[in-house]
This record gives C-alpha cells, structure tokens and sequence, in this order.
C-alpha cells in the first residue's frame, strides 16, 4: 500500500500533468542537497523514497578498492577491508552505502529542499507543456483572453500561456478580457521562463479550419482548398475544386444566401473573401484570381521561372491591381507565379518601341541615296546623320538647322529619300542621278534634279519642246510630260515614278516669258524659247 507522501506526490503528478518519477526524483535530490547541507560534507551521498513506508533515507556512497596505496580520495574511496568491517558483502570495484540520519535536518533543511523539490516540478513542467504543444503546430485551439499586455494579448489555453504578438492580430479585432476565441498555434519557443507558445489570427490555416467547420463537403473531402492567400483584416482569396463533378465547389463553399462563407466573416470580423474555382492551367487559373477584374489576355513570360504578363483593358488596369496593389498581390500568392499587369495602352506602346528598335537596327549610308550630291553628304555627316533612316525621321525644320543646308536644299533632299524608298517598295535599284551637282549650268546633262519650285514657277526641267509632247532624258530614258497636277503631287511628296505616269500628252505649253525668267537664274537649264 502506497504511503501519504507517495499519494501527495502522485496528486501533484496529475494536476501538473506530469510524470510521478519526476516528482520522486525531485524529492530524492532535495534530501541529497539538505544533507549535505546539514553535515557540510562534500561527500557523494544519494537518497531513496521507500514507496511503501514514505520513508526517505540518505546514504554516502563510497567506492572500494583493493589497497590502502589505492586510495586517491579519502572522502569517497574505502579500502575493502575496512568496507567488509561495515558490509561483508562489500568487494573491490563494488559500492558501500553508509546510512546517514535525516532526523536532524532541522528547518532550514527542510526550506532548502522545497525549494528544490519546486524548481524541479516547475522545469518538468515547462518539458511536458514544450513537448505537448511542439508537436501541435498548426493547430487550431479554442482560447480565452487572459490580459492585454501593451499590443500583445496572452490567452490561456489550457495548460499554459499563449502569447499573440501584433504582427499576428488582425487591424479589424480588438479583444476583450474573458472573450472566446479561435486561435493557430504557430510555434513553440524555449524561453529562461518556460515555454512561449506563439498563437495567431493572421495565418491562413486559421481560415481554411473555418471552411472546414461550415462546409461538410470541404470535412468529407468533397471540397478540396487547393491555395489560399490571406492578407488579414483586409482580404482572403481562396481556391477550391470538386472531386464530384455534379457538386460547384464555389457554390458549396459560399451556401445558401451566402450563409457559410457569411458565418466565416463574421468571425473574421469582416474580413472580404474571394472564392475562386481551381484550374491547373495557370492561365485560365490567372483569370479567375484576378477577379472582379476582367482580363483581356493571359500570356506565359516564362514557364521555368513561372513568370505571367496580364493584359487588361485600361478601365479595368486599377481594378485588376486593387488597392495599394493588393489584388494582383494576393492572385500571385495564391497561383505561386508572378504576375505583370499591364493595360493594353502600355503593351501597345511597348510593342511600338520594340518595333522601333528592330528598325534602327538595320542602317543604310546616304552614299546609296544617288541622288545626294557629295557635298549635301557631307554636310549630314558633319551634323551627325550617316544613315538614310535617320535622315527619313527628321523634320525640314531639323534640317534647315544644319549648316549650309537651306530651303532648296531640303526639297532636293526629300525627293532623293523619297525616290530611294519608292524603288526599294517596287523592287528596283534606286535612280541613278539625274545630273552632277559640280557641272555648271548650261551645259549637256548638267541639269539639276526636278525641284518643287521650278515646277510650280511652271518653268521646263528638260531641254526639249515644252508644246505637251512627251520629252525624252537622254540619262534616265524616262519621258517627262509637264501636267498641271505636277506641283501638287510633289508637294504632298509624292514620287518621281507616280510623276511620269500622270503624264497627259494635251497638257498646254508652259509661257515663253516664264521660261526666260527662270532660265536666267544660275545652276538651271537654258531654254530658248525659238525651239518652240
């Protein structure tokens, strides 16, 4: 039959929740330390508990060798033959137990070893209490608010102490002392006062316990949570699928008049849930977590590194990236890739740059335009312009800027770009130079390219009748025919080849006294006007 003391001893064990040994021990190691202090000897003494009687005796245990020369420590070494005077038994190598009175411990031994006897419960305890709730993680635990100490809140959760630091509180909750609540239990650290059991109401286990609770199909199994995102006191997206294909695994989730998913909001304290049906397809999945954003077009960056470009019309571009960026947060957390949003203004735009930087990648010297004199050249050289394309894309003003260049120069500039592109578009090689730009006027194949003004001043650009028959060049072999739409096509910069073509052979001659007026200037052919 157990004693009283072994009785008390075992009580203590179930209230704390531990194991009654531990208990023992812990009064066996408080006798230890109240004798010693007591005979204030430093020898090895140890204690036993007789669980029958509730006695405890003390005893010096000491070792037993051969020889008095063996002798190294007289405190706990024996020789055999003064151990065989005490215990007959005793041999070498053996231990002898010498008995030492506990009657006379007095009161400070006996305060000595409470102390030790509660030190050593409260380490057992804060053991088990780090065992139990180590292997719990993750775990949802209904809990009761103890106090509110500066932003954190303590619960108590039965056998210890939770704590929830702000981090792990939702900005929508505030608590109150003796409310119930549901908590996560997210880790266990060892502290110098015992276990800290960290709990929260952030994580999104927290929300997936809840759907659990209030849908039976996702309890069953019917209704499997694929992913959830959770940004907490702000919003939650959530990804569900059917194993049954007759059963809406949104519709399950959300309940009749939205009860389930209401129920769960509530206890969020007003949280917002999004319900997204899963898709393994990451696109089809990317437009469904955009939601309620509408998503014009979905396209894979890069599959390795899982990387999305979403492109959305320019209404719904704040919508799909919601507020401080929280909805295209939430929709990469829960597909696990990385989402570029961008509106279909951007991307066109972006596409016009590339198109761009493809195009400035070929470039062609001026020295293929045949129509540019050397000395026009040049001066684009000079100015920083060696490739036709650069000298498409600037504007006349741009041009007049240059040094050297002026009015004329420009036209003659603008049709040599433009011919050179109109034969490159029909396939031909470009028209070779009309005339030489160092050749004085006056004389043979000296005249210069066809400009606006000599047209609109109606003067004739070739030698030949101006009577309206077609005139033949003599370096191009092409027929001219004046016309008076001429001037007009070359203004809007139009090419040399849609001029011959609009040739009309009835067109009137041009006026005697105009062609003289325009023959005296420097650098143009002379037309005398008795060969009409």
């Amino acid at each position: 039959m157990a004693s009283e003391l072994y009785n008390t001893i075992d009580a203590i064990s179930r209230e704390k929740g531990i194991d009654p040994q531990i208990v023992v021990s812990a009064v066996e190691d408080a006798i230890v330390v109240a004798t010693r202090k007591f005979y204030k000897t430093q020898e090895n003494l140890r204690a036993e508990l007789d669980k029958d009687s509730g006695q405890i005796r003390a005893y010096a245990v000491k070792s037993v060798v051969e020889s008095p020369e063996q002798v190294e420590d007289p405190v706990n070494q024996i020789t055999v033959e003064a151990a065989k005077r005490i215990n007959p038994e005793a041999e070498v190598g053996g231990e002898l137990y010498i008995p030492k009175s506990t009657e006379g411990l007095g009161r400070i031994a006996a305060q000595l070893a409470k102390q030790v006897i509660f030190q050593k419960v409260r380490e057992a305890e804060r053991d088990t209490v780090f065992q139990e709730y180590n292997t719990r993680v993750a775990e949802i635990v209904n809990a009761t608010v103890k106090r509110l100490e500066g932003q954190e809140t303590i619960f108590d959760i039965g056998k210890a102490e939770a704590r929830m630091p702000k981090k792990e509180s939702s900005r929508l909750e505030s608590f109150a002392v003796g409310e119930r609540v549901r908590v996560v239990i997210t880790r266990v650290e060892k502290a110098s006062k015992g276990p800290q059991v960290i709990v929260s109401r952030a994580a999104p286990d927290l929300v997936q316990h809840l759907f659990q609770t209030e849908v039976p199909e996702i309890y069953d199994g019917t209704v499997q949570i694929r992913a959830i995102a959770r940004e907490a006191g702000e919003r939650t997206k959530i990804a569900v699928m059917s194993k049954d294909k007759d059963v809406d695994p949104v519709g399950a989730c959300v309940g009749m008049k939205g009860m389930r998913v209401q129920s769960i909001i509530r206890e969020l304290r007003g949280e917002k849930i999004d319900i997204i049906e899963y898709h393994e397809d990451p696109v089809v999945f990317a437009e469904k977590a955009l939601q309620p954003a509408k998503v014009s077009r979905v396209t894979v960056v890069d599959a390795a590194d899982k990387h999305l470009e979403v492109i959305v019309d320019d209404s719904q571009l704040s919508l799909a990236i919601g507020k401080k960026g929280q909805n295209v947060r939430l929709a990469a957390k829960l597909l696990g890739w990385k989402i570029d949003i961008k509106s279909e203004e951007e991307k066109r735009q972006e596409v016009e740059q590339q198109m761009q930087a493809l195009v400035n990648l070929t470039t062609t010297p001026l020295e293929n335009v045949p129509d540019l004199g050397e000395g026009i050249i040049e001066k684009l050289a000079a100015a920083g312009v060696t490739s036709v394309e650069a000298l498409a894309d600037m504007t006349p003003e741009q041009l007049e800027a240059i040094d050297g260049i002026g009015p004329k120069t420009v036209e003659k500039i603008s049709i040599a770009v433009n011919n050179y592109f109109s034969s490159l578009e029909s396939g031909e090689n470009p028209p070779e130079a009309l005339a030489a730009e160092d050749q004085p006027a006056g004389e043979p194949g000296s005249a210069e390219p066809i400009t606006d003004t000599a047209l609109e001043a109606g003067e004739n650009p070739v030698e030949g009748e101006s009577t309206g028959d077609p005139v033949a060049d003599d370096q191009t072999g092409v027929e001219l025919t004046p016309h008076s739409d001429t001037a007009e096509l070359l203004e809007t910069e139009q090419t040399q080849e849609a001029i011959t073509q609009s040739a009309v052979e009835d067109a009137p001659p041009a006026d005697e006294e105009e062609v003289h007026a325009h023959g005296e200037h420097p650098g143009e052919a002379d037309i005398d006007p008795e060969k009409k």
